[in-house]
């Protein structure tokens, strides 16, 4: 699994571990972020293989894509990586807006480029539909700014099955990152067809459910800030996923690896996922989602490991 993949038909390779930058810089999302912990964790990162960032504006209002930038630039590895980032939110203190309009998209994407300290990113999404700008107007926009060699990839995120279908109207989407994991599966029903159907790369985000398929979680040690309220922490659906996340320690214990990272290599192995991006708030979550790479599950175990959360 280690090897190279091609995201959809971008052109772009990359190893299908990458790294999910929301917590880098975050501190508009996170408590006690410490911006050297952040720089270090990309280092690391670096160090072990990742080849894949995905950062926002919105994690850190750009803090995120400013350290990875500032990563890159000292390591002289930028040439070696693929970037991808988003944007969609202004914020003020008045509060949060999202604009998709295309002067906006195009002065977000020259922001970024000055905060990553590069000439070109390589995939940029519109984070969130603004519910105004026509999708494929915004999309549209995006395919200037491919054509003049700022993006190498157009991504949208957390669209609507209608608001994909306009936004590629024209064929200019690349890569759709949506909401997906395990447990939460329903866009296996409409959403992820369609993107195997246009070629377009399905990249999930919270592919561990926030926790809750890491096997770090017990029925007697559930999570006590904000998750707890979710439904999924909840009552006996929370006691039913724990046995069955508790479930797959063999499978785990047979490949060496953690039951996260048998999560992360089933999701992989979902037609259209060509790569998932979880996570690292330190060095050593990023060493342990790496090990992903050696779960090298069957189809049998894929099929079996899926199944199991759909009971």
């Amino acid at each position: 699994m280690g090897k190279q993949v091609e995201i959809g038909k971008t052109g772009l390779l990359v190893t299908p571990i990458g790294f999910g930058a929301n917590t880098i810089g975050a501190h508009n999302l996170f408590q006690n972020i410490d911006e050297e912990v952040s720089r270090e964790t990309v280092r690391v990162a670096l160090a072990e293989g990742v080849d894949f960032f995905d950062s926002a504006f919105m994690y850190g209002l750009g803090r995120s894509e400013a350290l990875i930038g500032e990563v890159l630039a000292e390591t002289g590895r930028r040439q070696e990586v693929i970037l991808a980032t988003k944007a969609a939110h202004i914020v003020t203190d008045a509060g949060v807006t999202l604009d998709n309009s295309p002067g906006f998209l195009k002065k977000s994407v020259d922001s970024a480029l000055d905060r990553l300290q590069t000439d070109y990113i390589d995939l940029f999404y519109i984070h969130f539909p603004d519910g105004v700008t026509p999708p494929d107007e915004a999309v549209g926009a995006l395919q200037e700014l491919k054509e003049a060699g700022k993006i190498r990839a157009i991504g949208v995120s957390n669209f609507s099955m209608e608001a994909l279908k306009i936004a590629n109207k024209d064929g200019y989407v690349d890569v759709v990152q949506d909401k997906y994991s395990l447990i939460y599966p329903e866009l296996e029903a409409d959403m992820i067809p369609y993107c195997t159907e246009n070629g377009i790369s399905f990249i999930p985000y919270t592919p561990l459910a926030s926790g809750l398929l890491t096997g770090k979680f017990t029925a007697q040690n559930p999570p006590q800030d904000f998750r707890k309220d979710r439904p999924h922490f909840q009552g006996q659906a929370y006691l039913d996923t724990i046995a069955k996340v508790d479930s797959l320690q063999g499978l785990a214990d047979q490949y060496g690896v953690s039951i996260a990272n048998i999560v992360l290599a089933a999701t992989l192995g979902i037609p259209g996922v060509d790569v998932v991006i979880p996570g690292a708030k330190s060095p050593e979550q990023v060493r342990a989602n790496m090990k992903t790479l050696n779960a090298t599950l069957t189809k049998a175990e894929i099929t079996d490991v899926r199944a199991l959360f759909k009971a």
